[in-house]
């Protein structure tokens, strides 16, 4: 089923339950074993595996789980791109066998975990593009981040507002109403862009937040990645946040934004490369986020996404089956990530990763699922 017309639903406000009968399903078939998993035990006997979370990861994960049903271990991915909130909340509720989160998980999720310890396993990062659409204005427009945060406090409201023009004393700036756009979902995206207003802005840290989802005090929401990109394809006037590899795809023009170094930078690759070299105080237990990164090259909206899944999986054989392909994503699923707009993850973070999927347990007996 092709990804894009699930999204498309997506953003029509379906209930859960209709959102569980629109996914895509991948089947293994045979071939040589990936050489990351020479040295775990057999594959496991487990048929299927369901996931949910995400929908910044669908695209890539598209790619790697079909690639992955083609190796000797690999077997049927079920995975939902219902949002990181979404996706958080149904491993919570054990409906699936895994998420994916833009966002790790709160003191509080944690603590209402129903199954015991949830472990976060980088699996890619990337940029979150500020995205806009302004007939007449072809280069790139410069925001910093004060502004940005002014154009959704609702305290800038027109294109060619002062503090507009001043960044970009070169652009044609219409004197035209900005019509501002946000995830109304769950999503990690939305906690990123919100902890980096919260890091710039001390208005937006006491009176909005940072969290999959805020109070926004404007604006119009949209579902899902899919519904964003629309919005701001149909909007004139718009200005919106979405993942870098949704800019690429749909054609949108994606914004330079000042960064710690008060350098202008448009969201790349090698920006949230920076981004992430920069980060060097990360906590064990891989729940941190990347963004207003120092240095001159960094991108100051970047960050990760994680699988997460139970420290301790009561089915051995499903267990065993998430680690394993765990394993496979953080190696040999890595190639397939810049092709795509994603960042591969760097031999220092592959490392933790590695650390917290061998901390995984199976069955009655407690086992290492990679043993």
């Amino acid at each position: 089923m092709n990804i894009a017309w699930f999204m498309s639903r997506q953003r029509r406000h379906l209930p859960i339950f209709l959102l569980f009968s629109c996914l895509f399903i991948l089947v293994g078939c045979s071939s040589s074993n990936a050489a990351s998993l020479a040295n775990h035990t057999k594959c496991s006997a487990a048929s299927s595996l369901r996931g949910a979370g995400s929908t910044f990861d669908a695209t890539l994960f598209e790619k790697q789980f079909s690639v992955y049903a083609a190796t000797s271990c690999g077997l049927p991915i079920e995975y939902y791109p219902v949002g990181s909130g979404a996706g958080a909340s149904q491993l919570l509720n054990q409906l699936v066998d895994f998420g994916a989160s833009d966002a790790p998980l709160t003191d509080r999720q944690l603590a209402s975990s129903p199954n015991g310890v949830i472990l976060h396993v980088p699996v890619t990062l990337g940029a979150v593009a500020v995205s806009y659409h302004l007939t007449g204005v072809s280069s790139p427009l410069h925001l910093s981040g004060p502004v940005l945060a002014s154009i959704y406090l609702g305290s800038i409201t027109m294109w060619d507002d002062p503090a507009l023009r001043a960044l970009n004393a070169d652009l044609p700036l219409p004197h035209r109403s900005i019509q501002v756009i946000y995830r109304a979902d769950g999503s990690g995206t939305t906690a990123i862009f919100t902890h980096y207003l919260a890091a710039i802005s001390s208005q937006w840290r006491q009176s909005v937040g940072a969290s999959t989802q805020v109070p926004w005090p404007l604006g119009q929401g949209e579902q899902g990645s899919v519904g964003v990109a629309e919005a701001l394809t149909r909007t004139e006037g718009a200005i919106g946040y979405i993942e870098l590899s949704y800019v690429t795809r749909q054609h949108l023009v994606a914004v330079a934004m000042e960064n710690a170094a008060g350098l202008y930078i448009s969201p790349s690759i090698t920006g949230v490369q920076a981004a992430a070299t920069a980060v060097q105080n990360i906590p064990p237990d891989l729940r941190f986020y990347i963004v207003s990164a120092p240095g001159v090259s960094a991108y100051p909206l970047a960050g990760y996404s994680w699988a997460i899944v139970y420290r301790h999986q009561r089915d051995a054989e499903k267990g065993k089956a998430v680690a394993q392909l765990l394993w496979w994503m953080i190696h040999d699923g890595q190639q397939y990530a810049q092709s795509l707009m994603y960042v591969p993850l760097a031999a220092n973070i592959v490392t933790k990763a590695e650390a917290q999927i061998r901390l995984m347990t199976c069955g009655i007996n407690s086992d290492a699922c990679l043993s």
